[in-house]
């Protein structure tokens, strides 16, 4: 298994780069604009981190920025935690035998999502290209919030 990123919501993408970026030092090293989804997602790297993130893409601080209005509260604002992991489908197995649910689970070979005991959101995915779609998981539906 592999950390790949942390994410929370932000309001303000220039406000935020500019704690993130501007006061925290951390340094934009990705950006993805949305349109048909309606977000962008802005991935920061620490500056000692610069060399792992260029030969791994980990680890980093993903900023979502939902262009629509969207007061978060509870907690909402802090996505998830993302981790790789060699083969999705055995991680989900041995995650479900041991009775944690699969929020969403990885009908796409690529991703799945999970909560911990304390609700927090992990995200797994597939390392490199996403496994054949494979049963039970391609028909399996959304449990609960991910």
């Amino acid at each position: 298994m592999k950390y790949l990123h942390t994410m929370v919501r932000v309001r303000s993408v220039d406000a935020s780069l500019d704690f993130y970026c501007g006061k925290l030092g951390m340094r934009e090293v990705r950006r993805i604009e949305n349109e048909k989804g309606r977000f962008t997602l802005v991935f920061l790297a620490a500056p000692d981190d610069l060399d792992l993130v260029s030969e791994r893409r980990a680890p980093m601080l993903e900023l979502t920025y939902n262009w629509d209005d969207e007061d978060y509260r509870g907690g909402r604002n802090f996505g998830h935690l993302a981790f790789e992991v060699s083969d999705i489908y055995e991680t989900c197995s041995r995650l479900q035998s041991g009775g944690v649910i699969i929020n969403r689970p990885p009908r796409d070979g690529r991703m799945a999502f999970v909560r911990s005991p304390d609700g927090i959101s992990i995200e797994l995915l597939q390392t490199g290209d996403a496994k054949p779609a494979s049963e039970p998981w391609a028909s399996m539906p959304n449990t609960g919030e991910w």
